[in-house]
């Protein structure tokens, strides 16, 4: 199920009362994932054989935690949840400020994903925790907002859990949604679910969305919500040094690098159709370095298969280690390099806009200097797409073949190419300084709770 969103401080003083019908959706809902615990344990298993990270700390999805991560006093932690690896770094803008504006709180932090749990680490201080989510059943819930009693909880982006959201109302947490958006495809799905997604938007402290489209939005669901303050991922700052790395590659290549950046299933075998396509035309393949880097690490080994059973060669970074072997196609299967990548890159595909998923972070490649091109499925961050575009820092088309077409152009003409990537970094730094807006509003609830 696709998490849900907030309310008023009076609304979490004083909750309304479950009436029968929403109290009959949440049970059903409660039922239903209390049964599917045995179906997630299994799903936890098939995924570890190829995410090892994933067979780590099971009984923490059910809420049960060794004693070394108890508390030493009632509201020690501030929680940040963070379900996986783009929500981890927006997660990473936001802490840096709240550490100076709350000197010596202690982080405890959740994902959901084994790429978020990976991101995160990089992220904790001695005396932080970091956990996985509890599943969102009551008991479960119950047992993690107990044991950590956190100061605060602060979900980024989507995750709202009905549960979730009820075991902090009853143990007296606020419980915040930072860095909010809302799709109309999300929009329309909590509408069909209004029994169970309403009173969790009723109990929330606070809703600070990126854009006055996600409030909009999310007023449409009854949410009362804040000014939009923008988005943390303006304020993720690339790792510098694996930019150099991936720009040293890219001198020594000898030719333009297009890079398919988080790409989801599909999507390779559209790039490898628009290419088959354009045989006729060596430029497609032969005067351009292709790079590869699937979404999810699972799908490594079958990306590799396919541009093999393309009669594409194949380097793999894992493979052959700090750069690539000479091949049709290299993919980029490490996990955190995604800095390397983008700044190996002269143009990069946008992952998920190819397909109709909703694309993924294009403010990263920008922030890179490199421009982007993406197709027509940008809803998960449409306002950012479409300022992009308006900026220079990026380029939609309708299909495969027509990204294909623009990513080839651009590397063909050195002055446009320094112009789009002049108008990436320039786009990034513009729209930074929503973590120390949203830092500043977090303080000032608490100082109004006295908390």
């Amino acid at each position: 199920m696709k998490p849900l969103v907030p309310a008023t401080r009076a609304a979490l003083e004083v909750a309304p009362p479950i009436r029968w019908r929403e109290r009959f959706a949440l049970g059903l809902y409660s039922a239903a994932l209390f049964l599917a615990q045995p179906l997630l344990r299994r799903k936890l298993q098939q995924r570890a054989l190829q995410e090892p990270t994933y067979a780590q700390d099971v009984a923490q999805r059910f809420g049960h935690y060794d004693a070394l991560q108890a508390p030493p006093a009632p509201g020690a932690w501030v929680w940040i949840h963070a379900v996986s690896l783009g929500e981890t770094h927006a997660a990473a803008a936001l802490l840096q400020q709240l550490r100076h504006a709350l000197p010596g709180m202690r982080l405890l932090l959740t994902h959901g994903t084994a790429t978020g749990r990976e991101a995160g680490r990089s992220l904790l201080q001695p005396g932080d925790v970091q956990v996985w989510q509890p599943w969102d059943t009551p008991a479960a819930t119950r047992r993690f907002v107990q044991h950590f009693r956190p100061r605060i909880g602060l979900l980024v982006e989507t995750e709202v859990w009905p549960n979730l959201v009820r075991a902090c109302q009853q143990a007296g947490v606020p419980l915040c949604l930072v860095n909010a958006r809302l799709s109309a495809k999300s929009l329309r799905q909590s509408q069909r679910l209004a029994w169970l997604a309403l009173p969790a938007f009723r109990v929330l402290a606070a809703i600070w969305p990126q854009t006055e489209d996600d409030a909009r939005r999310l007023r449409l669901l009854g949410a009362t919500v804040q000014p939009p303050l923008g988005n943390l991922k303006f304020d993720t700052t690339p790792d510098a040094e694996q930019c150099a790395q991936g720009l040293a590659l890219r001198q020594s290549v000898g030719k333009p690098v297009l890079v398919f950046a988080s790409s989801r299933e599909g999507e390779e075998q559209m790039l490898l159709d628009a290419l088959r396509a354009r045989a006729s035309a060596p430029d497609a393949l032969r005067s351009v370095q292709w790079l590869l880097v699937p979404r999810h690490p699972q799908r490594f080994d079958a990306v590799a298969a396919l541009c093999a059973a393309a009669g594409l060669s194949v380097s793999r970074r894992s493979v052959d280690g700090t750069g690539f072997a000479p091949a049709d196609i290299w993919l980029g299967d490490s996990l955190g390099e995604m800095a390397l990548y983008l700044g190996l890159a002269d143009v990069a595909l946008l992952g998920g806009s190819f397909a109709p998923l909703g694309g993924q972070n294009l403010i990263e490649a920008a922030a890179c200097g490199c421009p982007v091109v993406m197709g027509p499925h940008t809803f998960n961050f449409a306002q950012a797409a479409e300022m992009a575009q308006l900026e220079g820092a990026a380029y939609e088309v309708p299909d495969m073949a027509q990204a294909l077409e623009r990513a080839l152009q651009l590397v063909q003409d050195p002055v446009a190419l320094e112009a789009a990537s002049s108008a990436a970094l320039a786009f990034a730094l513009r729209h930074a300084g929503a973590a120390q807006r949203t830092s500043a509003r977090i303080v000032e609830l608490l100082a109004r709770r006295g908390a």
